[in-house]
């Protein structure tokens, strides 16, 4: 008999008058049962005596259905992103409450966007290592595969920061020799500042300890000796002590050179290669770092507020075009996500700078200064950015730390508006030349600040209030009566002259001070300096041979070729020019 039929004929046992507890011994039940049964047959009939499905009517805890469609629609959106980045693009929307990164995975393999698999080690098996502070440690290697449309292949020069996973070095060379290594190692060390160890593996360009030859010194070595920097070597075939860098390479072949089109020559492929890493450097989270993005974990160090001494680098690695500086180029925009239906944009928030110049708004802090108390300033805010506005004009941007819950929260509290259309990305205040000043004072050693580095105009100058001209490739110091006393290389690309503290559109060209009484030419040496009136000038490689001519007065030396004036630096010397015409120093002795 089947189970149907067993529980009729004990139900009918039942209503012959045989005890319930005889009829459960019988069938091997419980008397619970039996009276269900009964109970059920005479509210259903035979049918009430079939087996019923255990599942429960409502799960409350189940996720919504809404969520699990954002979650499909990110997903087929975005191949590349896994659970846990999908937990975290959840948060930033703004959903409540977040699933977690479990159920997360369950979602997508019950809509067949991920195929199941073992795990064959427990993530808590891994052991993460990384250094406890950005600048400790950089990571290097060189990877291939950008195509050219000519049908050639090029290398690229990749360097990570071990701590905050910042990308300080991503140079796109036509071959991977060990002079075009050591330039791209050369610029990142003039831009970010000195670490103190750099990881490469074995490679040639990196070390000579498994070359053919007699083992010496190779010109990255150099470098790393001469800039008290320590060299670390993997062991042979071991990749995975370079994991970092390794990782990025995965990353960047599977989101920018798999599948895309051949790139036209090397300067299209740096533009791509740029673009990309703008936003993989400042938009992107990364899991490694708890969903934080890698420039809030990088602070560079430059040299001179280590130990005051400058980057060395060989003669031999010219890093300076000889011919005339090229016109900056603006960065481009960094990518913004494609926001989700229902997920909150840019709002503006109103806020009064305190006393203290460390303005706080839900966790994150923007640092102001105690001389900008009281300041009314408009912080436009969304998941990606953080702008500053005082007077209609972005004074500051920085990555955003606020969540779509945050957001929402500062919208329902009355604190914050939405951000008007046309202001989504508000330019910087800048005058149609692009040339910008700003006011500073020179501190005891000659330093100032600009844009949170330090820049050195000259202890001549220390205690005084200079105004700063910059136009991206050039800085001239000028006094209070706007007269020109140096010229220096700018720290600061022209994209960013706008956003200085204080920056204000450039007044009419500096004076340039009244030549002096004392006239000296010169031929520069082959490493691009010499000597007047006992005071070394340094111009660069590139004037290397050429005769130039130095004006002396009491405060500046200006140094020109031919008509153009080369630079205008303070005399720090009352030496008297002894040789006055270059060829002398076959007569005379050169001061």
């Amino acid at each position: 008999m089947s189970v149907v039929e067993q529980r009729y004929h004990a139900v009918m046992e039942v209503a012959a008058g045989v005890p319930v507890t005889q009829v459960a011994a019988r069938y091997g039940v419980s008397r619970q049962s039996v009276h269900a049964w009964v109970r059920k047959y005479g509210q259903s009939g035979l049918a009430g005596l079939a087996d019923r499905s255990h599942r429960p009517v409502s799960c409350p805890h189940r996720i919504a259905g809404e969520v699990e469609a954002v979650v499909c629609e990110l997903r087929r959106r975005h191949p590349g992103w896994g659970p846990r980045r999908l937990v975290h693009e959840l948060e930033r929307r703004g959903i409540t409450p977040v699933p977690s990164r479990a159920t997360v995975y369950r979602v997508l393999v019950r809509n067949g966007l991920v195929e199941p698999g073992v795990r064959r080690r427990r993530r808590s098996d891994y052991r993460r290592w990384e250094r406890s502070a950005a600048m400790e440690l950089w990571q290097m290697d060189i990877v291939g595969g950008v195509l050219l449309a000519g049908g050639g292949e090029c290398k690229m020069v990749t360097g990570i920061d071990d701590h905050s996973r910042f990308m300080v070095i991503a140079k796109v060379v036509q071959r991977a020799t060990a002079r075009a290594v050591c330039l791209a190692f050369g610029e990142a060390l003039l831009r970010f500042g000195v670490p103190d160890e750099v990881l490469t593996d074995n490679g040639k360009q990196f070390t000579a300890r498994f070359g053919s030859g007699r083992p010496g010194e190779t010109m990255f070595d150099r470098i790393c000796r001469e800039n008290g920097i320590t060299h670390r070597l993997t062991k042979p075939r071991s990749p995975t002590t370079t994991g970092k860098i390794e990782r990025f390479h995965q990353t960047l072949r599977r989101e920018l050179l798999d599948g895309c089109d051949p790139f036209e020559d090397l300067a299209a492929a740096q533009s791509a290669v740029d673009a990309w890493l703008e936003d993989y450097n400042r938009m992107r989270p990364h899991q490694s770092l708890d969903m934080a993005v890698p420039a809030s974990r990088f602070i560079p160090r430059p040299r001179a507020e280590r130990d005051a001494l400058p980057v060395v680098l060989p003669a031999r690695l010219d890093l300076v075009a000889p011919s005339a500086p090229l016109a900056p180029q603006p960065l481009p925009e960094p990518a913004v996500w494609p926001r989700a239906e229902g997920e909150i944009g840019a709002i503006e928030v109103e806020r009064m700078v305190p006393a203290s110049g460390n303005l706080s708004l839900r966790g994150q802090q923007v640092w102001f200064g105690p001389a900008m108390a009281g300041t009314a300033v408009t912080l436009r805010i969304d998941v990606n950015r953080l702008h500053v506005l005082i007077d209609g004009q972005r004074h500051k941007t920085l990555p955003s730390k606020l969540t779509g819950r945050d957001l929402k929260a500062l919208l329902a509290g009355g604190d914050a508006r939405p951000a008007p259309a046309w202001a989504d990305d508000p330019g910087p205040a800048e005058n149609s030349s692009g040339v910008m000043e700003v006011d500073r004072t020179v501190n005891a050693v000659g330093y100032v600040g600009l844009g949170g580095d330090k820049v050195l105009i000259g202890w001549p100058f220390a205690g005084h209030r200079v105004t700063l001209r910059l136009d991206g490739r050039i800085l001239q110091v000028l006094d209070d009566q706007r007269v020109l006393k140096a010229t220096l290389p700018s720290p600061v690309p022209a994209s960013a002259c706008g956003r200085l503290q204080g920056a204000r559109p450039a007044g009419p060209p500096p004076q340039l001070p009244s030549p002096g009484e004392q006239v000296a030419e010169r031929t520069v040496s082959s490493v691009g300096g010499f000597m007047v009136a006992g005071q070394r000038i340094q111009l660069g490689r590139p004037y290397a041979r050429h005769v130039v001519t130095a004006h002396l007065d009491e405060d500046t030396i200006r140094v020109f070729l031919g008509t153009d004036l080369i630079t205008t630096v303070p005399r720090v010397t009352r030496k008297e020019v002894v040789v006055r015409k270059s060829g002398e120093h076959n007569r005379r002795k050169i001061v």
